[in-house]
């Protein structure tokens, strides 16, 4: 089946099948009829271009965190056409949503984001850099395909519960801002996940997979604002620079990296330094990202705090606030859980990509100097992730896996050897590849979901082993009792480029 339009200066062309084939491994293994019923409607032609095109209309709004205005809307609007009740506004945060069908146990959960990333604009499926607006934000962690591949698997699994009588609640919740860590630590604190049994996450990826145990690094995220006093440029000597507290602060933060234990990762950005050369700023701030263990995280905190103190001591200026953005714990998938999304995982399988699909990831690698493979074509075998540990990113769906058993399902869609937060991945998250990929992760979670209303044995086996972690571990949240949402986050940028970006938005028929 042949679909084209065009999309600003972006023209698609999208193959896809009459229906999505299972794996090969798949085809022997006797399905329950509730489940094959989910797998069909998920791939029928109609179902399979719906979701994509509200996938690439989220990417074509390229909406940066707590400004993701149009996104969001989308998002719970399409739930709500499809009988969801959405709470709106959820954790004093506009652009978050709970969307709910059903009722009684068990309570199963969908996880989906939004947000775009700044100043990685690109052109879909095109595979050079080219932006679509100079400067502007894009999607290039795959967020676009990730909120739409959990709407797509709620309403596919609400269609089952309504066809087969299954019992049970299912939610999708709507959560801002994750690539700056912000609205899951407040949306656990605002109790939105305290009578959920089961969280299912999702992630873009260029691979199907999933994982269980600790990984990835807890974090805070942290504004440090200085206040001196301004003078001329000419006559410093009547001045304290707020610039120069902001610039010590970094030179101590610096020297302290020798004697982090290298699980730590520490960044920072001056966000404001001062308006103009020749005169001495009398405010200044610094936006620091401090990550690590569990266990280590607060007294690397605490020593950076220290570094903000000293700075400020040096300099005769003031620290007039710690402004606590967002903190979180590292992410703990639960085994039990991952064990079954592998075992829907493979029975799905990896999407039958086009030729179109395999030339354009090919010629992608080779401009990224990569191995010019194509789309991949095997599912990856589940892995502890402890394994693989020695630090990394943060994700705030690790708040999530603290209150609720959770783990994640990693969908295939971008190429191999694209790279995260790169206009190559915007590239990637765009067309027909992205449209199969979230489709494949829409079918492994509404999947898994079904299992999950049906057999109320496994969902208590899951719970078991996160309650057992629980009384090893009891959760206490990193999150100030102060902190507050940063709703005025990323607003300037936005103001800057939404019109630009608005007449390359995808209307979705």
């Amino acid at each position: 089946m042949l679909k084209k339009y065009s999309f600003g200066l972006i023209v698609f062309i999208c193959f896809l099948p009459a229906v999505a084939p299972l794996s090969g491994a798949a085809k022997s293994e006797k399905i329950a009829k509730q489940k094959q019923f989910t797998l069909n409607w998920l791939s029928l032609p109609e179902t399979i271009e719906k979701f994509g095109r509200i996938s690439d209309t989220v990417w074509s709004f390229a909406e940066l965190g707590m400004q993701e205005f149009s996104s969001s809307k989308l998002l719970a609007d399409t739930l709500e056409e499809a009988g969801f009740s959405v709470e709106r506004g959820e954790a004093g945060m506009p652009t978050c949503f709970v969307a709910t069908y059903g009722s009684g146990k068990p309570v199963i959960g969908f996880l989906g984001e939004f947000d775009a990333l700044p100043m990685i604009s690109q052109k879909g499926r095109v595979p050079r850099q080219e932006p679509l607006v100079d400067g502007a934000p894009g999607h290039g962690c795959g967020h676009n395909t990730m909120c739409t591949a959990a709407v797509g698997a709620a309403i596919a699994v609400k269609k089952t519960m309504e066809e087969f009588g299954l019992k049970g609640t299912i939610k999708v919740f709507g959560s801002p801002a994750e690539e700056t860590l912000i609205s899951r630590p407040y949306m656990v604190r605002a109790g939105l996940f305290k009578d959920v049994d089961i969280v299912i996450d999702n992630h873009s990826s260029s691979t199907f997979a999933t994982g269980y145990g600790k990984s990835g690094n807890a974090m805070f995220s942290t504004v440090f604002t200085f206040k001196g006093q301004t003078s001329h440029g000419a006559s410093p000597w009547t001045a304290l620079s707020a610039l120069d507290a902001v610039e010590i602060m970094n030179v101590a933060t610096n020297y302290l990296r020798e004697h982090l234990f290298y699980t730590y990762r520490m960044h920072y950005v001056i966000v404001d330094g001062g308006q103009a050369p020749n005169v001495v700023p009398d405010k200044a701030s610094v936006w620091y990202f401090v990550r690590n263990s569990d266990e280590r995280l607060k007294p690397m905190y605490e020593r950076v705090i220290n570094c903000a103190k000293a700075a400020a001591l040096a300099t005769g200026t003031e620290l007039e606030q710690i402004r606590c953005y967002s903190a979180v714990h590292q992410r703990v998938g639960n085994k039990v859980l991952a064990e079954l999304f592998q075992k829907n995982i493979e029975l799905v399988g990896m999407p039958e990509w086009t030729e179109e699909d395999q030339e354009f990831a090919r010629q992608l690698q080779k401009e990224l100097g990569r191995e010019e493979t194509g789309m991949p074509s095997t599912v990856r075998s589940l892995r502890d992730q402890r394994e693989f540990f020695v630090g990394g990113g943060s994700s705030d769906v690790a708040e999530v896996s603290r209150v609720c058993p959770t783990a994640t399902i990693a969908f295939p869609g971008q190429v191999p050897g694209s790279i995260g937060h790169h206009w190559s991945s915007v590239a990637t998250n765009y067309g027909n590849t992205a449209w199969l990929g979230l489709n494949a992760g829409a079918k492994a979670m509404a999947a898994s979901a079904v299992d999950l209303l049906m057999s109320p044995k496994k969902v208590q086996e899951i719970r078991d082993e996160f309650n057992t972690f629980l009384e090893k571990n009891p959760y206490e949240p990193f999150l100030p009792e102060d902190a507050r949402p940063p709703l005025e986050l990323n607003r300037e940028l936005m103001d800057k480029y939404r019109t630009l970006l608005e007449k390359h938005h995808l209307k979705i028929f």
